[in-house]
C-alpha cells in the first residue's frame, strides 16, 4: 500500500531508534538472570567471600572453569552490582555478601537456583500455557506429580529462598497494622514460618501457629527452632483445602496464599477462615494485587503469569475482587494498607462480626 498522496500515519518519518534500547532490554532480560544463576551455581560469590580480591584468572583457577568465559562473567556481575572491581581484582558487593553467599541468614541463592531449575524452562513455554490454560512447570496429567510434590527437591530451594522474603513481609505487617491486641494467630499456609517469626519478633504478646502441608511443616519447625521461637510458635501439619482449620484464634493470616488458587477455592478457604476465627477477630490477606484498571503493577502482573505456568487455576486478583471475596465469606470493615515488600504490595484486613 502506497502512502503517496494519502495521510501519513502518526509518527511516520520520525526517528524511532530511541525506542530500541528499551525493547532490547526487555528482549534480552534472560541474559541478566542467567548471569546471576551461573555465577551462583559456579560458586563465584562463595569463592570471593573466602578469598576477596582475586583476578579473573585466579577465579577461573579457583573454580576450575575456563578463563575466557570467566573474564566475561566477572565484568557482567560487576555491571549488575554483584561484584566490585578495582584494578582487575574482584570482591563481593554488600548485596552479594548479604544474599548470595551460602550460610548467610538472608541467603537468597536457593530461590535463584529454584528459578533457574524450574521456572526458566516453564516460562520458556509460556505461549503454550496461554493457549492451553495448563501449567508447564509440571505435568498435570501425571497422577504422581503435583505442584506441591513433597519429593521434589527443587521446591526445598523455593522455600529456602522464600524465607527471607516472607520474614520481611511479617516485619512489614507488624509495622503497618495495629496488632497490639492480637494474642493468638493462625498462619494459614504459612510456609517456613517466616511471617510468624517476623510478627512475633515485633509483638511480644503474640503466640502463633503455622498450619502447613507435612513436608513444608518440617522445614518450618527447623526455622522456628533456628529463630529460638519454639515457645511462641507451634507448627501443625494440615491441608487447608482438605480439612477444616483449627479454631480458637483471634487473628488469621493468609500471606501470599490466595493467588495460588481459583476463585472457587479462594471462596472455600475464606469460608473456613471465617468459621475458624473468633467473633471480633481479624483476617489478614497479603498479596501482590492488580489495580482495577488492569495496568499492573509489574509484580502482580508477572505473578499472575507465573500462576498460569504453575497452577491449574491460580491468578493475581484485583483489590475489588479480594474485597468481594472477603465480603462474601462474611468479613466486614475490610481496609487496605500498602506494603513495600517483594511478596506483597497490599494487605487487606477484615473483621468477623
Amino acid at each position: 500500500m502506497s502512502l503517496e498522496g494519502g495521510t501519513r500515519p502518526e509518527g511516520a518519518g520520525e526517528s524511532s531508534s530511541a525506542d530500541l534500547p528499551a525493547l532490547m532490554q526487555l528482549a534480552s532480560g534472560f541474559w541478566v538472570s542467567n548471569v546471576l544463576a551461573s555465577a551462583l551455581e559456579l560458586g563465584v560469590f562463595a569463592l570471593l567471600d573466602a578469598r576477596p580480591g582475586l583476578t579473573a584468572d585466579e577465579v577461573a583457577r579457583g573454580l576450575g572453569i575456563a578463563g575466557r568465559g570467566t573474564r566475561q562473567l566477572l565484568p557482567a556481575c560487576a555491571a549488575l552490582g554483584l561484584l566490585a572491581a578495582t584494578d582487575g581484582r574482584y570482591r563481593n558487593t554488600t548485596l552479594a555478601d548479604r544474599h548470595l553467599v551460602p550460610g548467610r541468614p538472608q541467603y537468597f541463592g536457593g530461590f535463584v537456583r529454584f528459578l533457574h531449575a524450574r521456572e526458566y524452562a516453564a516460562w520458556g513455554r509460556l505461549t503454550e500455557a496461554l493457549r492451553t490454560d495448563l501449567p508447564t512447570a509440571w505435568d498435570p496429567g501425571d497422577e504422581r506429580a503435583t505442584v506441591f510434590a513433597a519429593e521434589d527437591e527443587s521446591l526445598r530451594l523455593f522455600w529456602e529462598g522464600a524465607h527471607p522474603l516472607s520474614l520481611a513481609c511479617g516485619e512489614a505487617l507488624a509495622g503497618a497494622l495495629d496488632l497490639s491486641d492480637a494474642r493468638a494467630l493462625l498462619d494459614v499456609g504459612g510456609g517456613t514460618g517466616a511471617c510468624a517469626i517476623g510478627l512475633c519478633r515485633h509483638l511480644p504478646e503474640l503466640r502463633a501457629t503455622v498450619y502447613e502441608l507435612p513436608f513444608v511443616a518440617e522445614l518450618a519447625r527447623a526455622r522456628v527452632a533456628e529463630a529460638d521461637m519454639e515457645e511462641r510458635i507451634t507448627v501443625v501439619d494440615g491441608d487447608f483445602l482438605a480439612a477444616d482449620l483449627p479454631a480458637g484464634y483471634d487473628t488469621l493470616l493468609l500471606s501470599s496464599v490466595l493467588h495460588n488458587w481459583d476463585p472457587a477455592s479462594v471462596a472455600t478457604l475464606l469460608g473456613k477462615c471465617h468459621r475458624a476465627l473468633e467473633p471480633g477477630g481479624t483476617v489478614i490477606v497479603t498479596e501482590l494485587i492488580l489495580d482495577d484498571a488492569g495496568a499492573g503493577p509489574p509484580g502482580a502482573a508477572r505473578m499472575g503469569l507465573d500462576m498460569l505456568v504453575w497452577t491449574l487455576g491460580g491468578r493475581s486478583y484485583t483489590e475489588s475482587e479480594h474485597r468481594a471475596a472477603l465480603a462474601a465469606a462474611g468479613f466486614v470493615e475490610v481496609r487496605a494498607v500498602p506494603l513495600e515488600v517483594m511478596q506483597a504490595n497490599l494487605a487487606l484486613a477484615g473483621r468477623r462480626r
